[in-house]
């Protein structure tokens, strides 16, 4: 029996339960502005890689899919609160979140990289753009991370506030000036600027500008970070208690992942396979 024979069964069995049964609807929360992976579109909708999967999930699951806009800061204590079903909000799975709110499978991994002006010096570093797994960190890589944080000492850093790319700031760039921001496109306006030197954020996050007209004054720096505080990937928040609607999105998720659709919405929204390989 074929892996994808297992998941198509492993899918029907789940679907044959109650869960959504009793709620053909799914109320999932996204931030809206952190494109591409969720973002409010020019016709006021709410539009990116993760609706597009969300819908995809839900028709799997035979149910209809709500998407609601919830702020960053708010989104994990309003799942708690009951507001919503499901997180679907470019959030990576680690630790510190798994002690409050459960998660899917992840669908999706991207490296966290650096973004800076063309004409900066930290530009003209020559940092190599190589990639850096936090989990088991080589005395190379340990050096390289040595050298990113003596190019940084002097400079304003921006990224988006509690998110694991703060986290990695201050526990692995020692004493640097950081400045915070409630979202990715607000980053990116102080960036373009002039306000802050240097930004650090998920690659996938970094399109819109990089690919944009003003991407040409920007570029990416140095390696990408994956991994370790990075998280285990992206996948869909869920109440603790929700273990059956876990079970639920693991075997859509797994399907589309097996069936190519999750890597054709990444090549869509990103330009590259971010589809989660392990």
């Amino acid at each position: 029996m074929t892996k994808k024979w297992v998941v198509s069964i492993a899918l029907a069995a789940l679907l044959s339960t109650p869960v959504l049964q009793a709620q053909d609807t799914l109320r999932i929360a996204t931030e809206g502005a952190y494109a591409p992976w969720n973002f409010v579109n020019d016709e006021g909708k709410l539009a990116g890689f993760e609706v597009d999967l969300g819908n995809e999930l839900c028709k799997r699951l035979e149910a209809k899919c709500e998407f609601i806009q919830n702020e960053w800061d708010s989104i994990i204590p309003n799942l708690i609160a009951g507001n919503y079903d499901a997180i679907m909000a470019g959030m990576s799975i680690t630790d510190e979140r798994l002690e409050v709110i459960d998660f899917s499978r992840s669908y999706a991994t991207t490296p966290a990289i650096f973004v800076a002006p063309k004409d900066s010096d930290f530009a003209a570093a020559g940092l190599p753009e190589t990639r850096v797994d936090m989990t088991e960190i080589s005395a190379e890589e340990q050096a390289l991370l040595d050298q990113v944080k003596g190019l940084l000492d002097g400079l304003t850093v921006g990224v988006q506030t509690a998110t694991i790319h703060e986290n990695f700031l201050r526990e692995h760039m020692g004493d640097i000036d950081i400045r915070t921001y409630d979202s990715q496109e607000n980053l990116d306006l102080d960036l373009q600027a002039g306000r802050i030197d240097v930004a650090l954020a998920d690659q996938s996050g970094w399109q819109p500008l990089l690919e944009g007209e003003l991407g040409e004054d920007f570029t990416r720096v140095g390696p990408g970070f994956a991994r370790g505080i990075f998280g285990r990937g992206v996948g869909v928040g869920i109440r603790k208690e929700d273990a059956a609607l876990k079970d639920k999105f693991n075997a859509a998720i797994q399907s589309a992942l097996d069936d190519g659709t999750v890597s054709e919405l990444a090549i869509k929204w990103f330009g590259f396979d971010s589809a989660t390989t392990d």
